[in-house]
């Protein structure tokens, strides 16, 4: 195989991208879609959340279409690839009612099997979303699911991603760790371990201890930070070791998980945080810092693309109106009942401040028959079996243990939790997993349930449902928030875009 140059590759400098379509759920934003965004020139993202997972389910499925046994035909060390399917691929699928096998749950020191399988599977969303086109396509990862992203940034990365975004805490450690992972080196990204100094614990990932000595050459992502404040997008910008390549600025109504509210939580009548106006942003001083930026929540109409331009941004995150579309990863019967919900007025979103195990509010789509409903949630017994959103905490003799807020009380008080901690608290991870049509199905019987999250602004989704009486594709989305717009002049904020990445 060729051999590594002296650096990463750098990257075709192209136009920077006014719509990015966001990164939603465990594969809602599908590879499908991101496919679709990037092939009208704009930007793509699929969701890199628990991709190990999701690829070894769909081999268990049989992989009908062939589409995750084509991506791993084009990984470029045959024998993991084979190793995975070895293991998980079922033809014909399983018998109807037999649980999947499991995947190992992520850890601060993970074996060979565990980080293969988390680089196969980002490696295989990133390729899929990218096969026949020469678009811009991005993952989406999270900061709270730290022991995943160096496999999960690598496998991407060898797919030949174009942008990586963070959100779900402070990104700084990630520019570093792209840089390296370019050159295929050692790396080992500091995480939070609840009870330790801060640094003191890594999760480490050599690509060629793991894949061997030729691996190709890789170009380095564009990363853009997601933030919610004007002076988190000033401290990661002051600092060339930290500095991403831009911010996407994410309000209070966007979909998924959302950063607390500043100050003393405050509750309304119906139990959702009250957000302020501390918690909104300053766009102009994000502007100064002197980065592309694109605004996000609340953004999926030609107005709001117009409105942002005008502002200085770039362009603007879409969600919602994407993850209701026809290629959405939504089962098609979820997608179908929340658009039903949507025509007849009846969809409501609720930002619930206990939901999520990580302790963010998370905003949850009321919908009868899945976990938003309250008896549906207490019939499910209480168990943590993936640990996607676990904490890893330093237990009584030094070592590292792992707790989730959503396991059986008693297992959580025994990892010095405490009770309150538990209360309302959803099992994501399952869930989540059920939305796109992969929920597990118990030896007892159990069948996980669902839990959608959308924005909690439904305009754009309502106004699309009125032109579209079916679904819309997100071509059809797409060129509605672009063609609509008035003619605004788009600001030049190329030069800052200039050093790395795809702008």
């Amino acid at each position: 195989m060729t051999s590594l140059p002296p650096g990463p590759a750098r990257p075709v400098r192209r136009p920077l991208p006014q719509v990015i379509q966001g990164g939603m759920g465990v594969a809602v934003s599908s590879w499908q879609t991101a496919a679709s965004v990037a092939r009208a020139g704009q930007l793509g993202v699929v969701s890199g959340t628990a991709l190990d997972l999701v690829l070894a389910r769909r081999l268990q499925d049989g992989d009908p279409a062939g589409d995750a046994r084509r991506a791993l035909a084009a990984f470029p060390v045959p024998a993991v690839a084979q190793r995975a399917i070895t293991r998980y691929f079922i033809p014909g699928g399983r018998e109807p009612g037999t649980p999947y096998s499991p995947v190992p749950r992520p850890a601060v020191r993970a074996a060979r099997m565990p980080q293969e399988l988390g680089i196969l599977g980002n490696f295989v969303e990133v390729w899929l979303a990218k096969e026949g086109h020469d678009g811009l396509i991005g993952i989406n990862l999270l900061e709270k699911i730290q022991m995943s992203t160096p496999t999960a940034a690598y496998g991407a990365m060898l797919a030949g991603v174009d942008y990586v975004l963070m959100g779900a805490g402070i990104p700084r450690d990630i520019p570093h760790l792209l840089d390296e992972l370019a050159l295929h080196h050692a790396v080992q990204l500091p995480i939070e371990v609840a009870g330790a100094a801060p640094g003191t614990h890594t999760v480490d990932l050599d690509p060629h201890a793991l894949l061997g000595p030729d691996l190709p050459p890789l170009t380095r992502p564009a990363f853009l930070a997601i933030i919610s404040a004007h002076a988190l997008a000033a401290y990661l910008a002051r600092d060339a070791t930290i500095r991403p390549d831009g911010f996407v600025v994410e309000g209070p109504l966007a979909g998924g998980h959302n950063a607390p509210p500043r100050g003393q939580l405050v509750l309304d009548d119906t139990g959702q945080p009250v957000f302020g106006p501390r918690d909104e942003a300053d766009v102009a001083k994000v502007a100064a810092v002197g980065l592309p930026f694109w605004l996000a929540g609340s953004q999926g109409t030609p107005e709001a693309l117009a409105a942002a331009l005008a502002a200085g941004a770039a362009g603007v995150q879409v969600g919602t109106v994407f993850a209701l579309c026809e290629e959405t990863g939504l089962t098609d019967a979820i997608r179908d009942q929340l658009l039903a919900r949507l025509r007849d007025g009846t969809l409501t979103v609720r930002t619930d401040p206990l939901a999520s195990p990580t302790g963010f509010p998370f905003k949850v789509a009321q919908l009868p028959g899945s976990l938003s409903d309250a008896e549906t949630a207490a019939e499910r017994p209480r168990l943590c079996d993936l640990g996607y959103l676990r904490t890893p905490y330093l237990r009584d003799n030094g070592a590292v243990g792992y707790r989730c807020r959503a396991e059986p009380v008693h297992t959580y008080l025994r990892k010095n939790g405490s009770e309150e901690e538990t209360v309302g608290r959803n099992c994501l991870c399952n869930s989540l997993t059920t939305n796109v049509g992969l929920g597990q199905t118990r030896a007892d019987g159990y069948v996980e349930q669902a839990l959608v999250t959308l924005g909690s602004d439904l305009d754009g989704a309502r106004r699309l449902a009125e032109l579209y009486p079916g679904t819309w594709t997100a071509r059809q989305a797409l060129d509605w928030i672009l063609d609509r717009r008035p003619r605004i002049p788009r600001p030049d904020v190329s030069r800052a875009f200039s050093q790395v990445g795809p702008g």
